[in-house]
């Protein structure tokens, strides 16, 4: 592979360097760039005859980052989703509704051949058509929902609109990913659609979805150790961390044919623990990724993650899942707003209990962030939904920075 061949070479890595498994951490980085540099298939290791699929998720620059397959490798991506459905104690017996994006994007076709490869029966219904969904969610008897955690939200939302309760119908475990979510929101999904709300983790570069999942303990996501080979890192220095410690997951692909990857930096904030789990597997599991490097906002000197402001607004009585955050700059300062959806019993009270819950709300972010935020609440549905990935972060910084 040229790529690693010179990147090797420029480190003075040779093969005589690895001779244990600590002599990994000897081997130099693979970060975002290094796709954003060699598009379209730079990094590719086998001839083009023999990739039989190509995936892409967006990119930064305008560009995709690309990704290929070979047919060993869409074998052990079924497999691993096999496994990773399976954890969710999803059997042969199920009905999957499988809302995650089919096309370029990963998630989709990942978790169609998992639930086919274990025998569940699959309805490919993608994303969009929010009521359609709930209607085929009732009628065909769905008991998995594979989907974002925010549209999870949005599906119980849009069916309490159509005098619909999600609880009542046959779901019972949903399969959650793509984006960083808290235990709040695990808790307003289970409340809300009645059903087993499991985090998964994967990304396009290394796999797609199906590098681990939580079981029915939801106390850490089990990643597949056969296939990717974890560490944890400093974000800032790179220096490797002990099991507990958090900082930035770094995968290695072990089993990969046409693109592999060492030590990918995959941006994500998590921690490895590698004491057995309760339900009997012994898979070092990654603690609930608490949001990701390159999602990290610093306002006025201070490390903000938007999971962190989730948590606090989520644990405030009459706030809704549904919030943005806007970050400005005003005099050569950085300003914080977050604007924050109510329910509508709260929306429709006096001015003096709004005023209430907004120093309430400023108070608790103040407190638990250790920075001033102004707070706007916004009436309920009033933030744009979406049918993928949600969007919490709008950052009118980098307009004034370009």
């Amino acid at each position: 592979m040229p790529f690693y061949r010179q990147r090797f070479l420029e480190h003075g890595i040779t093969p005589q360097s690895i001779r244990t498994l600590d002599d990994v951490t000897r081997l130099p980085f693979t970060c975002k760039r290094d796709f954003r540099d060699n598009y379209p298939l730079g990094l590719a290791a086998v001839p083009r005859e023999r990739i039989v699929r190509i995936h892409a998720s967006s990119g930064t620059t305008g560009k995709p980052t690309v990704v290929a397959y070979t047919a060993g490798d869409i074998e052990t991506w079924t497999e691993v989703m096999a496994r990773t459905i399976t954890t969710g104690g999803v059997t042969r017996n199920d009905v999957v509704h499988n809302a995650y994006g089919y096309g370029l994007f990963t998630g989709g076709l990942g978790f169609h051949y998992g639930a086919e490869r274990i025998g569940a029966t699959v309805i490919p219904v993608s994303g969009g058509v929010t009521k359609r969904q709930i209607m085929l969610i009732q009628d065909l008897g769905s008991t998995v929902l594979c989907c974002t955690p925010s549209y999870a939200l949005y599906l119980a939302e849009t069916a309490l609109e159509m005098g619909v309760d999600l609880r009542e119908t046959a779901l019972r475990v949903g399969i959650f990913g793509a984006e960083p979510w808290s235990e709040r929101m695990r808790q307003e999904i289970e409340a809300k659609l009645g059903l087993l709300a499991l985090d998964i983790y994967g990304l396009s570069e290394v796999i797609g979805p199906g590098v681990s999942v939580e079981c029915e303990h939801q106390c850490g996501l089990h990643i597949f150790e056969d296939h990717f080979l974890a560490e944890i890192v400093d974000p800032a220095t790179g220096q490797s961390l002990p099991y507990g410690q958090r900082g930035e997951l770094v995968l290695t692909t072990l089993t990969k044919e046409a693109l592999p990857v060492i030590r990918y930096r995959t941006g994500d904030i998590t921690a490895l623990d590698a004491a057995p789990c309760a339900c009997g597997r012994t898979l070092v599991r990654m603690a609930k990724p608490s949001g990701r490097t390159d999602d990290m906002l610093i306002v006025r000197g201070i490390n903000v993650f938007p999971s962190q402001i989730e948590t606090i607004l989520l644990q405030i009585e009459g706030v809704q899942p549904h919030y943005q955050i806007i970050v400005d700059r005003q005099h050569s300062l950085d300003d914080l707003e977050v604007w924050v959806e109510v329910s509508e019993t709260v929306f429709a009270d006096e001015i003096r209990g709004l005023e209430a819950l907004e120093r309430k709300i400023r108070d608790e972010l103040h407190n638990g962030l250790g920075i001033s935020a102004r707070v706007r609440l916004v009436e309920p549905r009033s933030i744009q939904r979406s049918e993928g990935k949600a969007k919490r972060v709008v950052d009118r910084r980098e307009v004034y920075n370009s």
